[in-house]
């Protein structure tokens, strides 16, 4: 994290002074964009450079879904579970995943191609069940397209491997 401490001084100077606990966001969410995740090491020295106290962070981290303490796979795969999407599908697409990549919610393949993971809301109501994948939404979505996408996201991975 030591690297990106110039960053975050330049964001430091659109804060008045004082505001140091309105930086956890942003340095958490650059992070975790270097990393791929937020260490527990990150976490210390965020709070050494911040001078918030530990829980302030981990209070941020537990609540925000988009942010990571472990890494995940190459591809994350995020179903909304929220009521809108719940009414349309959204347990039989995970349930379908479960069974297509042999993981459940919260858990990674052991090749570290696929994450799954089950959120709140991902602001897609009116096109409900819905997914992402990495940063892309999927909407609409049924079992047959959501075999279709894990078909194609595996053949575009199984193209970038061999080249």
């Amino acid at each position: 994290m030591k690297h990106l401490i110039p960053e975050f001084n330049e964001m430091r100077k659109r804060y008045p002074p004082d505001f140091e606990s309105s930086l956890v966001i942003p340095c958490v969410r650059r992070i975790q964009e270097d990393r791929g995740y937020v260490a527990d090491s990150d976490i210390d020295e965020l709070v050494e450079y911040l001078g918030v106290p530990r829980i302030q962070i981990e209070e941020v981290l537990a609540f925000y879904t988009m942010l990571r303490r472990a890494p995940i796979g190459r591809y994350h795969l995020q179903v909304c579970h929220n009521v809108s999407c719940s009414m349309r599908g959204a347990e039989r697409l995970v349930a379908q995943l479960t069974r297509t990549l042999g993981i459940a919610p919260g858990e990674t393949t052991p090749d570290g191609r696929y994450t799954l993971s089950t959120v709140e809301c991902l602001a897609s109501c009116g096109t409900a069940p819905m997914m992402m994948i990495n940063d892309t939404y999927y909407e609409n979505l049924d079992l047959t397209t959501v075999d279709d996408l894990i078909a194609q996201v595996t053949s575009a991975s199984t193209v970038e491997r061999a080249t």
